[in-house]
C-alpha cells in the first residue's frame, strides 16, 4: 500500500514523532496508519495516542441545560472563520439548535435539520441556509450529544470545549450548592483530562489487549526477558486505565484522590448516593483537517 506526504503529516501530528521516523514506520507498515502507530509505540518513539486530532476548524463547542435543569445538549456548530465564532448571531443560530434538540430529542443531526424552528414554518436547514448568506460563511451543524437527567454542563474558552456529563442521585441532593460544585468539578476535569471512557468495564477487551502488546513489545525491546515483560506489562495496564477512564484519573483539583474517591467522599458528605452515568466531551474542529499546504510541500519530496 502506498502512501502519501498527507499520510506521513498526519502521523507525525498524531504521534510527535519526527517525519524520519514517520516514514519509515508508514513503509514498515506497508501504508496501514494504525499499524504506524504501533509500530513507532513499539519503537518507543510514541507515546499513547487518544483518539483526538488538534483543533484544525473553526466554530463553537457549547453545552446548555433547559430551564427545568432536567436535559442538557453539548453541540457543536463550524464555521470557517473564529471571527464568526464570535459572532452575536451565529452564537445565537448554535442556542437555537441546542434548544430544539432539548425539545425535539432527534435522532442525528439530518433529523434536526428536518425539524422546525419554534414560532415560524423554517426548518432548522433553512435558518442555517440563511446564516450562510448573510453571515457570509460556511457554516455546518457537525453534532450533539443530548442527555435527561441530573446534568451538568462546562464550557471551556468560550466555546473551545463543550462538556456535559449525566448524574444518578436524588432530587435533594441534585439541588444542594455542593453537589452543583461538584459537578463543575467533574465537567471542568473531562474538559481538561478529556478521557476516553467512563471506567475500566467501559473498555473493549481488545483495545486492553491491544495495549497490552503494544507494552510487551516496548519492554522486550528494552531487553527484559519475556516473562519478566509479562509481569511489568500488568503493572503499566493500571497506568493505562487511569490515562483514559474517568473514575481512574487523579483529580485535577486534588491529586492526593482520583475521581471515584472524589465521587465517595461527596457522597457522604451529602448523605447519599451519587452515580456518574454518562459524559460527553465535544472539541470544536476535532478531527477535520486545515489546509497547511507548505508542510505538504516540505514533506512531499520524502515520499516519492
Amino acid at each position: 500500500m502506498a502512501f502519501t506526504a498527507q499520510d506521513v503529516k498526519n502521523l507525525r501530528e498524531k504521534t510527535g514523532c519526527g517525519m524520519m521516523d514517520c516514514k519509515k514506520a508508514l513503509t514498515e507498515s506497508n501504508g496501514d496508519m494504525d499499524k504506524a502507530v504501533d509500530f513507532l509505540r513499539e519503537k518507543g518513539l510514541a507515546a499513547a495516542t487518544k483518539k483526538s486530532s488538534r483543533i484544525a476548524a473553526e466554530g463553537v463547542a457549547m453545552a446548555f441545560v433547559n430551564d427545568e435543569g432536567n436535559v442538557g445538549v453539548a453541540i457543536e456548530v463550524n464555521a470557517e472563520t473564529d471571527f464568526v465564532a464570535k459572532n452575536a448571531d451565529f452564537q445565537a443560530f448554535v442556542k437555537t439548535c441546542a434548544d430544539i434538540v432539548m425539545k425535539n430529542n432527534p435522532a442525528d443531526v439530518e433529523e434536526l435539520l428536518k425539524l422546525k424552528v419554534d414560532g415560524s414554518n423554517k426548518t432548522v436547514s433553512d435558518l442555517l441556509q440563511e446564516k450562510v448568506l448573510t453571515i457570509g460563511e460556511n457554516i455546518k451543524i457537525r453534532r450533539f450529544v443530548r442527555y435527561e437527567g441530573v446534568v451538568s454542563t462546562y464550557i471551556h474558552a468560550g466555546g473551545k470545549i463543550g462538556v456535559i456529563v449525566k448524574f444518578e442521585t436524588s432530587d435533594e441532593i441534585a439541588k444542594s450548592d455542593k453537589f452543583k460544585a461538584f459537578a463543575k468539578d467533574i465537567a471542568m476535569q473531562i474538559a481538561a483530562v478529556n478521557p476516553t471512557y467512563l471506567n475500566k468495564e467501559a473498555v473493549p477487551a481488545e483495545t486492553v489487549e491491544h495495549e497490552r502488546k503494544i507494552l510487551k513489545e516496548q519492554i522486550v525491546n528494552d531487553g527484559k526477558p519475556e516473562n519478566i515483560a509479562e509481569k511489568i506489562v500488568e503493572g503499566r495496564i493500571g497506568k493505562f486505565y487511569k490515562d483514559i477512564c474517568l473514575v481512574e484519573q487523579p483529580f485535577v483539583k486534588d491529586s492526593s484522590m482520583t475521581i471515584n474517591q472524589y465521587v465517595q467522599n461527596t457522597s457522604k458528605e451529602l448523605g447519599g448516593n451519587i452515580e456518574i452515568k454518562a459524559f460527553a466531551r465535544l472539541e470544536k474542529g476535532e478531527g477535520i483537517e486545515k489546509r497547511e499546504d507548505n508542510f505538504a510541500d516540505e514533506v512531499a519530496s520524502m515520499v516519492k
